[in-house]
């Protein structure tokens, strides 16, 4: 009896077209732009600073290292402020997992959200590497600035106007992408193979938000950058070996990311890529905290001198902020861990609130003990302003307001301190800038010696010195043999 059956039409089809805008900027765009050089400088900075931060937490550094204890890499990438030497793949989840820990790097807030300097776990893994292996004709730093801008351009125009969070996919999907792109170039891969790395990137399976919110929020949100820069550069090597690519891995009907994600609809891309999202990154300079509240915090640390002589007397305390905030901090009830503290709204403003401060350290159980916290924390009232959602999504603007204001027993109130820019936004950035040298200075001590450190610095503050260094030189400053 015939059947009905109707076969698939096995016709290979063109590459889509996302794939190509990406690698046809990966390649061949040139970055004319001397404010984008000059803030990947910082933002190189400030990501290494970070990540030698977080070498003072052992549930950081119990993930570091090799699989296998005394393992032995010819030309392995070092891991910065460790004597760790390990195969590009491990050597990027090191560096994306020290960077991202304390939830202190850079981000790009838009429709989707996310920390672009987590791409670095790739970008130096494979550019020390490279340069390792190829002593007499390394990169240059220059090589891994223009991979920065660029990465950090892939992730953020994709975010623009794409929320992978609203179908509960993690937004690490576009450091695994944009790492991908560049990982894959840096390995001297060709347009075909950048096309081929990045649509293995989409095929992949995709991190789920559940390690981010009530009731799971875990420490998995510290690591999972750096897992995704890691497949980000397993994919590329996998490429660079003859791996076949997918030409049609968004568009194919039923089977490709649209039909199975986005429910049809395809990737919006605003804007052209060029330099626009590292132009205008935003620092956490001051607070290791979700950077929706940072401005809630440094309103709260404001009112400090004003309420904590009087803290048996607070009737209520009402946050005004944005939607995504409230989607995504806003949390009630026990709190489980350091990270489920760092991605809580109410407990980042009770500690701006209490110690006129707010440092890493404020997350930790022992110090999350103190009951005048969650005292606190039950007195607050969560609002939004629609002018501050507005305003968070206007591309003119990208402010992340907050508001807080405490009321008393007695009928009298704290005037409502409101604060639309974070001190790291760019239209901050002059003010900014010497407090992000500070933050530096202060990480990097953690670690170095004063002279290193001194060192560094001197070394950051030559955009032409640094530019021209090669990698494996740079790579070697914060190398522990």
């Amino acid at each position: 009896m015939a059947s009905n059956t109707i076969a698939d039409i096995n016709i290979r089809p063109s590459s889509d077209k996302e794939l190509v805008a990406i690698a046809d900027y990966t390649l061949d765009h040139k970055i004319k732009s001397d404010l984008a050089y000059s803030t990947a400088r910082y933002c190189l900075m400030d990501a290494l600073g970070c990540a030698f931060l977080a070498l003072k937490y052992p549930e950081c550094t119990k993930l570091l290292g090799p699989i296998i204890a005394g393992t032995n890499i010819p030309f392995g990438s070092r891991v910065p402020g460790t004597s760790f030497e390990l195969d590009p793949i491990l050597a990027a989840f090191n560096i994306g997992t020290m960077i991202r820990w304390l939830d202190f790097n850079d981000t790009w807030l838009a429709a989707e959200w996310g920390h672009p300097s987590d791409n670095l776990g790739a970008i130096l893994a494979v550019a020390d590497y490279q340069s390792q292996k190829n002593k007499k004709s390394p990169l240059l730093m220059r090589d891994v600035l223009t991979a920065m801008i660029k990465a950090y351009e892939i992730q953020g125009i994709l975010a623009l106007e794409n929320s992978f969070n609203r179908i509960g996919l993690d937004h690490v999907v576009l450091v695994k992408v944009a790492g991908t792109a560049v990982a894959t170039q840096l390995l001297g891969g060709n347009k075909q193979q950048v096309m081929n790395a990045l649509s293995q990137a989409w095929v992949d399976g995709q991190s789920l938000r559940t390690y981010r919110h009530a009731p799971n929020t875990g420490s998995r949100k510290s690591w999972a950058a750096g897992d995704a820069t890691s497949r980000a550069v397993r994919l590329a090597w996998l490429t660079l070996q003859g791996e076949m690519g997918y030409p049609s891995a968004l568009t194919a009907k039923t089977w490709g990311f649209y039909d199975v994600m986005l429910d049809g609809k395809p990737l919006r891309l605003p804007r052209s890529f060029d330099a626009y999202v590292m132009e205008n990154i935003l620092f956490k300079i001051s607070y290791p905290a979700e950077f929706h509240a940072q401005t809630a915090v440094e309103c709260a640390i404001t009112l400090h001198p004003k309420i904590i002589t009087k803290l048996d007397q607070v009737e209520k305390i009402v946050l005004t902020t944005q939607e995504s905030a409230i989607r995504i901090i806003n949390k009630t009830g026990p709190l489980h861990n350091p990270a489920d503290r760092d991605h809580c709204l109410q407990y980042m403003v009770a500690i701006g609130l209490l110690f006129g401060n707010l440092k890493a350290d404020h997350y930790e159980n022992e110090f999350a003990k103190d009951p005048r916290i969650d005292f606190l924390r039950q007195k607050m009232e969560t609002r939004e302003d629609a002018q501050f959602t507005k305003d968070y999504l206007d591309p003119e603007k990208r402010s992340i307001g907050n508001s807080v204001q405490v009321y008393f027993n007695d009928g009298t109130k704290t005037e409502k301190i409101q604060i639309e820019y974070p001190i790291g936004h760019q239209r901050r950035r002059e003010e900014g800038i010497p407090l992000l040298i500070n933050k530096f200075a202060g990480n990097a001590a953690t670690v170095f010696s004063a002279e290193k450190v001194a060192r560094f610095q001197e070394l950051f503050a030559d955009q032409k010195k640094l530019e021209t260094m090669p990698v494996n030189e740079f790579m070697g400053m914060f190398y522990f043999p």
